[in-house]
């Protein structure tokens, strides 16, 4: 049954999001005369996300120390990378901040247009100048005090197991001297494998959001990945130990 779950299921995505496509551009209009940043925007993708975790019965999710995002300054949020769930999940967290996303997903029919409207940055992997352009775009968000949420890894974990971290989110937040929050995801994998379109019927997702790391404590982002990188490894086992929260 899950070929029928997954036919169902990207059926309600398309129509959805072309009808969710145009409500964001009527809302882009009217909000950009005082929403520069596109706040509100945003939010709004936050929902349209949402809606795709609420139709899955199945899906749970559990979100530990939202307290900790900000809602305004500048930051620099990193997360492990299981799944295209991480998606829905994250946009969960309803706060402002800017994905950095591949350059293909921005041509994508409704949902890339909407990530072109919401003004995310763009990435073309292993392009030294789309880099160059990716780390440049950042710093703008954060020097307009505008969060920005990078996946260190690079891409999906085949497996679920953290692969290494590249060093560009840990050299934008040592070069700007802005909190670096860590954020780790587990059951997101369950969700749709990396290869494949069939859902998973049942997928119990946690987010733990960890205590800023000051990168000025650190000296170079070489130091500053390997803290954090240490940091997430440990809460991921601990998350998936079934441990409690450490308080």
């Amino acid at each position: 049954m899950r070929w029928l779950h997954s036919v169902l299921f990207w059926s309600f995505f398309v129509a959805s999001s072309a009808v969710l496509f145009c409500v964001a551009l009527v809302l882009f209009l009217v909000t950009w005369p005082f929403d520069r940043n596109g706040r509100v925007l945003h939010l709004f993708s936050s929902g349209w996300a949402q809606l795709y975790f609420w139709v899955n019965p199945g899906w749970r999710l559990r979100i530990q120390g939202r307290e900790r995002l900000p809602w305004h300054g500048p930051a620099v949020l990193v997360s492990n990378h299981q799944s295209l769930g991480d998606i829905l999940v994250l946009f969960g967290l309803y706060r402002p901040f800017k994905w950095v996303s591949k350059a293909s997903n921005f041509k994508l029919p409704f949902l890339g247009w909407n990530m072109y409207l919401n003004r995310y940055v763009g990435l073309v992997r292993g392009d030294k100048e789309s880099i160059a352009r990716m780390m440049a775009g950042c710093e703008r968000w954060l020097d307009r005090g505008v969060p920005v949420l990078l996946f260190p890894e690079g891409t999906r974990s085949p497996d679920n197991q953290m692969r290494p971290f590249k060093d560009g989110a840990f050299r934008l937040a040592h070069a700007r001297g802005c909190p670096l929050i860590p954020m780790v995801l587990t059951g997101t994998g369950d969700t749709l494998p990396k290869h494949g379109l069939l859902l998973r019927f049942r997928a119990d997702c946690e987010v733990s959001i960890l205590e800023p790391v000051d990168p000025r404590a650190f000296p170079d982002p070489a130091a500053l990945r390997d803290h954090v990188y240490g940091l997430m490894q440990r809460e991921k086992d601990r998350l998936e130990s079934g441990a409690a929260t450490p308080g």
